[in-house]
């Protein structure tokens, strides 16, 4: 994982990652609140990241990029050898109302050079898009860029508002394309006729269909849209949430057979609060043609040692209820139940950091659910798993011990859906890494946050007005995160860079 290490513990904007040829991950991502320069770190796995020489800087006093970089896109040169980076520019005498969107290059990813060939910088402008004569807002949204190839020719998807609707229902998904004297706008790509500003906009095309994805300010979420056709018309199934709230500015890179998307999170769901890059997941599509999010693949390549359940501490109450019980059914299989109220069953995890997966199912009625971090009080995070209703949510709750006249937390941090199945029975998959936890169910990712509340405690089932069983589970304990240090040597970077590749 990654997250700023300065004078703000939020200093990560949004982000875009490049994988190259030797498989090293390539991050960039903006520093904010100054937004000055774009940085780089790089990885071997995605997982640990190391910071190397910062790619672009603002420009020098009257160039059109001398007040912010905004977010960027990063791939291989169309024209020829090496790569080429679309990004957002600000300039300072248009006092934060004009954006545009320029471009540089690079031989190595390393060292990059500022060069608007193409008729860029790129502004906003009629027909299609608002313009200075028409900016209800005060300020034109055109950023975020994305460059696409299609049929053999290049397109930049971009954050953009349509000329016409309402003030705060304009955001759209512009879209220009390369000719020989440049590049030129076309029509918006996709306008949802709801959204403010639809940011960091991105497409890929899986098993014939193609998908349109972006981040959502209105409530923190990265959602998508389909077509058969890159140019539209574009669609929605009933529920276009791709990743639940508080993970943004998504993007999609290729991963060899894999398509990765990588994004931010805002811990405590506040955009001046703490900013992580957390594990990337991959993209899968299901029989219906919906976008699903899948477990990276590389978290096997980590597994350290597997203990089988046969092997784990028996799980002990914790509240003393007296109408909960536990049986030891069998090596692989423990039963759960608890005619009145909670009841919590913990036992000692192996490691601080795990995958823990295994088969939850429910009789009848009542609640159940994970504990992670759990003390000898039961404050500690509760997944609750909701079999009727198809509801996922992700709680910290436990003792106050700050305020005696209010002495309990109870704050919901993600929920999502599942699909329901007639069994009431799942197969669940939790990862601990650090402070980033993800549970998927039935292979498809449902929760992907960061919180800091807790580190430290017991993990197992709850229980309440039900007999629930767990069957087959085992934890995989997996390494501690790395932490990220600078290079320390800016001039030294490619030096460092190849002395990473090298290991």
């Amino acid at each position: 994982m990654y997250s700023g290490s300065g004078f703000s513990s939020w200093e990560i904007g949004d982000v875009d990652v490049f994988i190259d040829e030797n498989g090293m991950h390539h991050l960039f991502h903006l520093i904010i609140p100054n937004h000055d320069y774009i940085a780089h770190a790089v990885s071997k796995d995605g997982l640990s990241w190391k910071r190397v020489k910062n790619a672009l800087f603002v420009g020098d006093p009257g160039e059109w990029d001398d007040d912010m970089l905004w977010t960027m896109h990063v791939s291989k040169n169309s024209d020829g050898e090496g790569y080429e980076m679309y990004y957002t520019g600000l300039k300072r005498k248009d006092k934060g109302v004009m954006q545009k969107v320029g471009r540089a290059v690079s031989p190595d990813l390393i060292h990059w050079t500022k060069e608007n060939l193409y008729g860029l910088p790129l502004k906003s402008k009629a027909p299609y898009y608002e313009s200075s004569d028409n900016n209800p807002r005060q300020w034109l949204s055109f950023r975020d860029p994305y460059k696409y190839q299609f049929e053999g020719e290049d397109y930049l998807l971009i954050c953009a508002r349509s000329a016409v609707g309402p003030t705060y229902r304009r955001g759209c998904i512009g879209v220009a394309k390369r000719g020989s004297n440049g590049f030129v706008l076309q029509k918006p790509l996709h306008v949802a006729y709801v959204y403010d500003d639809i940011e960091c906009p991105c497409v890929v095309e899986i098993k014939g269909m193609h998908y349109l994805l972006g981040s959502i300010r209105e409530d923190i979420k990265v959602r998508y849209w389909f077509s058969p056709d890159f140019k539209g018309e574009y669609h929605a199934f009933h529920n276009n949430v791709l990743m639940p709230q508080g993970n943004y500015a998504a993007r999609i890179v290729k991963d060899g057979d894999y398509f990765l998307i990588y994004n931010f999170y805002f811990v405590g769901g506040n955009v001046n609060t703490l900013r992580v890059i957390p594990p990337p997941k991959q993209l899968d599509v299901d029989s219906n043609g919906r976008l699903l999010l899948k477990t990276y693949h590389h978290w096997k390549t980590l597994y350290q040692r597997t203990i089988l359940q046969k092997n784990l501490p028996t799980p002990v109450p914790i509240l003393g209820n007296p109408s909960a019980n536990f049986d030891l059914e069998s090596d692989s299989k423990w039963r759960f139940g608890c005619r009145s109220g909670y009841e919590v069953f913990c036992f000692d995890k192996p490691a601080n950091n795990f995958v823990w997966e295994g088969t939850l199912a429910v009789e009848g009625m009542g609640k159940t659910g994970f504990v992670i971090e759990c003390d000898k009080e039961g404050t500690a995070y509760y997944i609750s798993i909701d079999f009727v209703n198809g509801f996922v949510q992700f709680r910290a709750w436990g003792f106050n011990e700050k305020d005696v006249k209010n002495n309990f937390v109870f704050e919901n941090i993600q929920t999502n859906q599942f699909e329901i199945v007639d069994k009431k029975e799942i197969y669940f998959k939790i990862i601990r890494y650090g402070n980033y936890y993800e549970l998927s169910i039935n292979e498809i990712v449902k929760l992907t946050l960061l919180d800091f509340k807790y580190s430290d405690g017991k993990i197992g089932i709850y229980v309440c007005s039900a007999i629930v069983s767990l069957s087959d589970s085992k934890i995989h304990v997996i390494p501690e995160p790395e932490n990220e240090y600078a290079t320390s040597d800016p001039s030294k970077a490619l030096d460092e860079y190849n002395k990473i590749t090298q290991v």
